[in-house]
């Protein structure tokens, strides 16, 4: 059979619908194939610094909760001032109750499974051995720090105080178990999340004991407080977040921020709204007022920083 140059042409076009027809199938193009991404995916919250029972924590919490994240991360300063157990169910479970397994608390119905994972603030451990904490929270490992997997995160809570038993430090105890746990780590993402900020512009300054190789680890990105304050930085290509706005008193940047930072905000309280996806992750700070500071996306692509930033005028 003989084809002309035209004919030829078109046949060639045929195959080649054909065979993007069969090479896109297996991804379920279309609604079908977004439904079925959507469902891998899963949304949680983080708050910092927020124990401290009054209006602000109570807008924080309101705005948390209108997003109907899955599950709350916390960078620790649970419970203002001392840590103390006379404090600990106003500061926490008033607000955060619906969270909470087993709740044992008096504001209300806790959750079925467990949805609220904290770390362990210096103000948490101003209680002795932080027993209030560890009484009041059933968390993995030895609940002073631990990990979890919740959709394609792998989730790392490490206790960043001076007073942890196992040591604070790049080789510690500690830090060996966190870095064995992360190395063995089969989830697309891994993030790092505790209370004292390895980098910060913040007047306090960075915590260089925190300063761990997390991305030689495994890490895709840090989270930390301390600073009552949001910023975002990028240092050693691995992306640190400091959100510690959650309800206590504001604090502020030093005159000089670090080389690395790329959005500092402290004009009010808010939370991070975090959606994790297989192929990406996209963080967003927003006020209690709704107004989104910063959407920062990292994608599993060899390009792997993205960025949506939306800076609003904030006297």
């Amino acid at each position: 059979m003989r084809l002309t140059v035209s004919a030829l042409g078109v046949l060639l076009s045929l195959l080649l619908m054909a065979a993007l027809d069969i090479g896109t199938a297996g991804k379920m193009p279309g609604a079908a194939g977004e439904a079925a991404a959507q469902a891998q995916c899963t949304r949680f919250a983080v708050i910092g610094d927020y124990g401290d029972a009054g209006q602000p924590e109570a807008d924080v919490a309101a705005l948390v909760k209108s997003w109907n994240p899955e599950f709350i991360i916390t960078t620790g300063d649970n419970n203002y001032p001392s840590g103390a157990a006379e404090t600990i169910d106003e500061n926490i479970g008033q607000y955060y109750h619906e969270f909470i397994s087993p709740y044992l608390g008096t504001y209300g119905e806790g959750a079925d499974t467990n949805r609220f994972f904290p770390s362990l603030g210096n103000h948490d451990w101003q209680a002795t051995d932080a027993q209030p904490y560890i009484d009041y929270f059933t968390l993995p490992h030895n609940e002073r720090y631990y990990d979890f997997v919740w959709g394609p995160v792998h989730f790392f809570a490490v206790d960043s105080d001076r007073r942890e038993p196992d040591d604070r430090t790049a080789d510690s105890v500690q830090a060996e178990w966190i870095r064995e746990r992360m190395l063995a780590s089969t989830a697309p993402w891994q993030i790092v999340y505790m209370h004292h900020p390895p980098y910060t512009s913040s007047r306090r300054g960075s915590v260089e004991t925190m300063q761990w190789p997390y991305k030689a680890w495994g890490a895709d990105a840090v989270l930390a407080g301390h600073d009552h304050l949001y910023e975002r930085l990028l240092v050693g290509n691995l992306l640190y977040l400091v959100n510690g706005a959650g309800g206590r008193a504001l604090d502020r940047f030093a005159d000089t921020p670090l080389r690395g930072s790329r959005v500092r905000f402290n004009d009010d309280h808010g939370a991070l709204d975090v959606l994790a996806c297989p192929e990406e992750i996209t963080f967003e700070f927003v006020t209690r007022e709704g107004i989104v500071i910063d959407s920062y996306t990292l994608s599993g692509e060899p390009v792997n920083l993205t960025l949506r930033q939306y800076l609003p005028l904030v006297p």
